[in-house]
């Protein structure tokens, strides 16, 4: 079923151009209801924001390792530095547009829930689904502020190497390097509480995803 998620998916982002309302119908139309779009939209949030932790450790490698410069060819330095920055702003645009892409389909998601709470004849019934939606919302909301949260810590580090790369571009000497070394605890640590939050973020990620597969 996966598979068939991902092949739909792709089918109508490029055949659809429309608002979002018309791209979930168009997947129900085919059997995908919004809850598997949700979870699968959640994973892919998972997996990119593992992917970003690792380059940002891949980053603070190859920022650690210009500060250990002893000689030699400094611009191949800068080069090294700057391809690992822009690989970090490619991954920090795509966890933004990751959690945009959740926090859509979640409001048409639960909208949808709301309205279909309604329609219920049987009290019962529209207890047990409603308690369900206050659950799935609880979750989600933990979900999305730990995801956002995480995202909250990527421009601080951003910032730090955007300036050091710029400085290491107009200035290829030893006053480049010293500034480099000045800004290598902030850089770790910074570092550090990022590569936390994204963990903790993808670990409720996972739990929110299990929860879904049991209701």
């Amino acid at each position: 079923m996966k598979f068939l998620l991902r092949l739909a998916l792709v089918w109508l982002a490029i055949n659809l151009t429309a608002c979002s309302s018309i791209y979930y119908k168009g997947l129900e139309k085919i059997g995908i209801p919004k809850r598997e779009v949700m979870v699968h939209r959640v994973e892919k949030a998972r997996d990119t924001q593992q992917e970003t932790k690792q380059q940002f450790k891949s980053a603070l490698e190859q920022f650690t390792a210009a500060t250990q410069f002893k000689g030699g060819d400094l611009e191949a330095t800068y080069n090294k530095l700057n391809a690992e920055y822009e690989a970090s702003v490619k991954q920090a645009d795509e966890v933004n547009k990751r959690i945009s892409d959740i926090e859509d389909v979640s409001e048409a998601l639960f909208s949808e829930w709301e309205k279909e709470l309604t329609e219920y004849s049987n009290a019962s019934l529209r207890q047990n689904s409603q308690q369900k939606l206050v659950t799935t919302r609880q979750h989600y909301k933990q979900l999305i502020s730990a995801m956002r949260q995480a995202e909250a810590k990527i421009e601080p580090v951003l910032s730090v190497f955007r300036d050091q790369v710029l400085f290491l571009k107009h200035n290829l000497n030893a006053q480049a390097i010293a500034s480099l070394k000045g800004q290598l605890g902030s850089v770790q640590s910074d570092v550090t509480a990022l590569v936390a939050a994204m963990e903790k973020s993808i670990n409720e990620a996972d739990a929110f995803i299990q929860t879904m597969e049991k209701q």
